[in-house]
């Protein structure tokens, strides 16, 4: 029987959680202390060091080797679960897809472990349940966040192929990506280059399209551009095809706009019936064995944008004497205010570049709004994705996943945190080592602001929002009902399975309950994949996850 007592310690432990969001919220939203900018700093100090240390400290005292098996076998089978069925989901359905997947995924299985789920449990069940929360902690950095960017890495490079390869993509037996590319999020443009082996199959390298734009951004900084929008052609390797660089002198602070140094347009052969995503071959042929020279470069970002995502559009159509020619913008857009852009810094340790924004004053992009959510080339899937007769050999796909994967995490100062913290607390409870206490206090004393921190940029990050509910209510009802009511479901199905009872029963499913996870949000963000549904889970789930973990708590303890 839950006692008042009881209720009292869990709003001792939550409470000051709240407190710091608050005052956060309030020093951006009503006082008007803190800037965007130096929200932008605290965010990028709470990424960088306060939660690695805080993720750090927790894994590092906790005993490895006193894990509850049963415990975390039921959140694995959970997560296994969800997976399984959202993959026959996918395949099997009109209606399923990968993207709506990853974002269900998301929703049902990863929780805000760290930050939210350590204090509220200890509070509600005692010291023994913090230590299940870091065991939570460990599997979801190293796993799941992982098997995450493989899921978000191979949709990338599906749209990469689908762009650049819609015919030939089963002939290409090897990828090639230069060093300077870390991701295939879309954010900025890329081209392909394919050669024809003895054997007939195609290897391709992948790079960044950014020559024309380092010079043109050199030359704008030397004050050689005075009109507002400049457009400069840039030669091409391509037949047919030129490709522009787009900027502004606009908005010249750090985070002025998403414009992501990617804006370009592009002019491609729209005769003939040739589609006009082609990658910088135009083709195939297997009978020939030639490769066709038609085509453009760059893969765009996908048609589903949202808050503070990408968003493309097409510029309407321009006749030229050879026939005509369809003219493509590729705007890298926002429907968030620079005021808002700066707060997505929460939990990110890759580093953000200074964009520049774009304005209006052409009247050629007077169409073009940050609103536009207009389709660049024709859908074929039920959903608007493009499809592709045949997909690279599974070996292929993989090792080019596990590379763009492995940048990713060599990057961020979690998986360093994680890592080293779990190894120090193998070698430390086997062997009965000590940490040197100068280094021990060196930890604590930036560990122990970790949580508050991590709160109080939660708090700026949803100050700087333009709204709390930024996918529409029905979503919105539609994603908390995720949240709070399938994962804990599917949670107690997965811990009766391994016979979990009692107070070990109670801690699973309540911390199935816990609000939305920020760093899928971070994932969802970067990648363009349902942010303004995660953003949604994030903010107004921290608002209502006390009350609904308050309610688990009651009536399981019945």
């Amino acid at each position: 029987m839950i006692t008042g007592t009881d209720l009292y310690h869990v709003f001792t432990a939550v409470v000051p959680l709240y407190v710091a969001m608050i005052l956060a919220y309030g020093s951006v939203k009503w006082w008007k202390i803190f800037t965007p900018d130096q929200c932008s700093g605290i965010n990028r100090f709470v990424a960088l060091f306060a939660v690695p240390l805080l993720s750090f400290h927790f894994i590092s005292s906790n005993n490895p080797y006193t894990m509850n098996t049963r415990f975390i076998a039921a959140d694995t089978l959970q997560k296994l679960i969800v997976l399984i069925v959202l993959a026959f989901w996918s395949r099997l359905s009109a209606r399923g897809s990968l993207e709506w997947s990853i974002t269900l995924f998301s929703l049902s299985t990863l929780p805000n472990t760290l930050v939210m789920g350590i204090p509220l449990l200890k509070g509600m069940y005692g010291d023994f349940s913090g230590s299940l929360m870091v065991q939570i902690v460990v599997l979801q950095c190293i796993i799941w966040y992982t098997l995450m960017l493989f899921l978000f890495e191979y949709r990338g490079a599906r749209l990469l192929i689908a762009e650049q390869f819609p015919d030939t993509a089963g002939s290409i037996i090897s990828f090639r990506v230069d060093s300077d590319i870390l991701s295939l999020d879309g954010k900025e443009p890329l081209q392909t280059e394919a050669e024809i082996g003895d054997d007939g199959k195609l290897h391709v390298t992948v790079r960044k399209s950014n020559s024309s734009r380092s010079e043109i951004f050199s030359r704008r900084s030397h004050g050689g551009m005075n009109s507002g929008v400049s457009l400069t052609p840039r030669p091409s390797n391509l037949t047919n095809a030129e490709i522009y660089s787009l900027q502004s002198s606009r908005n010249p602070t750090p985070r002025g706009s998403s414009f992501n140094h990617a804006n370009f347009y592009s002019i491609v052969n729209g005769k003939n019936g040739v589609s006009p995503r082609g990658s910088n071959f135009g083709g195939y042929d297997e009978e020939s064995g030639k490769v066709n020279g038609q085509g453009s470069t760059g893969y765009p970002a996908p048609a589903s944008a949202g808050i503070f995502s990408p968003v493309n559009g097409t510029a309407g159509n321009k006749k030229g004497g050879d026939g005509g020619k369809d003219l493509h913008m590729f705007v890298w857009s926002s429907n968030a205010s620079p005021v808002s852009e700066s707060g997505i810094h929460v939990f990110r340790g890759a580093a953000y570049g200074n964009d520049l924004g774009v304005d209006h004053e052409a009247s050629v992009l007077s169409k073009l709004g940050s609103n536009s959510t207009a389709e660049l080339h024709p859908k074929d899937g039920p959903h608007g994705e493009t499809k592709i007769a045949s997909m690279p050999p599974a070996s292929v796909m993989t090792r080019l996943i596990l590379i763009m994967v492995w940048r990713k995490l060599i990057r961020n100062p979690n998986t360093y945190s994680s890592l080293i913290g779990l190894t120090w607390s193998l070698v430390s409870f086997k062997w009965n080592v000590v940490m040197p206490a100068i280094v021990a206090k060196s930890i604590a004393i930036l560990s122990d602001a970790g949580l508050g921190m991590a709160m109080f940029s939660l708090g700026l990050f949803m100050a700087l929002q333009p709204k709390i509910i930024a996918c529409g209510n029905s979503v919105a009802v539609f994603a908390m009902a995720v949240r709070f009511i399938v994962g804990p479901a599917v949670m107690t199905a997965a811990s009766m399975a391994f016979r979990l009872e009692g107070t070990l029963l109670h801690v699973a499913i309540v911390q199935a309950a816990l609000p939305q996870g920020i760093v899928p949000f971070v994932f969802a963000k970067e990648y363009n994949v349902h942010p303004e549904i995660l953003s949604t889970g994030v903010i107004f789930g921290m608002l209502i996850a006390l009350p609904i973990t308050l309610v688990y708590y009651i009536v399981l303890g019945l």
